[in-house]
């Protein structure tokens, strides 16, 4: 029988820092709604820190950066930066980090080359890549006329530059880590070769936003890569996760509190899913697109400011049941996909 799932630390004010392990510090930098914060960690290495993650590039965050360097961080100088996975709020600061600490930039290959075009990659209105996959899921008139004459947010507006070189790592590899020697394991689904990280000693695993405690990932399919099954990547990524799970490890999440009970919570992170899955086949009995199974999946609610964030899961399970061959796709004449079973 696994153990509970718990959490055993209180977070610290946005800036503030907690101890959580010897030599490990958490803390919080500020987002936007509806999440409001991302975890960020600094691991003591002696003669300087590590950091893992690193909020998003605003005067506010370097401000708090700043004074927790010179703070709790005992004016040790930045070593090196490890960044799990490249969106903007993990990677935001890390060419700041590298460019005024001289710190050393450490992530994934793909996390390296996604951050980095997504950071050069500025549009001033939306391109028609956006425009087609938006109809095609079903997006609201009054939102698509909306976003018509929008400037689209872009990765720039909230990610440093970064440098023209990194250090990869690869799945499988050993690291050393605040004292600690750490095994590399990748994940998929939430972000492309997200990086996990697992003490050799049994006692934390930094689990970025793949190893969420109380919230799920968003997953969710792009203009980018429209026909992509992050859905089934992501559980192909917690089932290889699980031989490796252990009751007693702390996993140092994204967002929300770290906590312990990781076998149970991969357990409920996989079935939530496949229930959603399961209750996304069973109405598409009737033509729906994605945006129409909003109700389905969530089960509230969505507001203007998550509506994004929605649209995109709503395709990405659709796209899992069709790679299935559960649910089949036509486009209607205004571009929307109608889904729906075969039956």
């Amino acid at each position: 029988m696994t153990a509970p799932i718990r959490t055993p630390f209180e977070p610290p004010e946005i800036g503030g820092v907690v101890e959580i392990a010897e030599g490990v510090l958490w803390s919080r930098m500020p987002l936007p709604v509806p999440l409001a914060h991302v975890n960020v960690y600094a691991f003591d290495e002696g003669d300087g820190w590590t950091i893992v993650d690193t909020g998003v590039d605003t005067g506010k965050s370097r401000a708090l950066w700043q004074a927790l360097i010179e703070g709790p961080m005992g004016g040790k100088p930045i070593r090196r930066v490890i960044v799990t996975h490249h969106h903007l709020d993990h990677v935001g600061l890390a060419g700041w980090f590298v460019t005024e600490h001289g710190a050393e930039l450490v992530t994934t290959r793909t996390s390296y080359l996604m951050a980095r075009m997504l950071q050069l990659d500025v549009q001033e209105a939306p391109t028609p890549e956006m425009l087609a996959f938006w109809r095609s899921c079903g997006m609201s008139p009054e939102i698509y006329e909306k976003r018509l004459t929008e400037r689209p947010f872009n990765t720039a507006d909230a990610v440093h530059p970064l440098p023209l070189g990194y250090t990869r790592i690869v799945d499988g590899q050993e690291i050393e880590l605040g004292g600690r020697l750490w095994t590399v394991r990748m994940g998929d689904g939430h972000a492309p070769e997200h990086g996990t990280f697992w003490s050799g000693d049994g006692e934390l695993v930094i689990g970025g936003d793949q190893l969420l405690g109380s919230i799920s990932p968003n997953l969710g399919v792009s203009a980018t890569e429209p026909m992509a099954d992050p859905v089934g990547d992501w559980l192909r990524s917690c089932e290889k996760f699980v031989p490796h799970a252990r009751d007693s490890q702390l996993i140092l999440t994204g967002h929300k509190l770290p906590y312990t009970g990781l076998p149970a919570r991969l357990r409920h992170l996989i079935d939530n899913h496949r229930h959603a899955l399961e209750r996304l086949r069973e109405v598409l009995h009737e033509p729906r697109t994605a945006c129409d199974c909003f109700d389905v999946l969530f089960k509230r609610p969505i507001k203007e400011g998550e509506y994004g964030l929605a649209m995109v899961e709503a395709m990405a399970h659709c796209r899992h049941l069709e790679r299935r061959g559960l649910i089949t796709g036509r486009e209607r004449e205004d571009g929307a996909i109608l889904w729906q079973t075969g039956e």
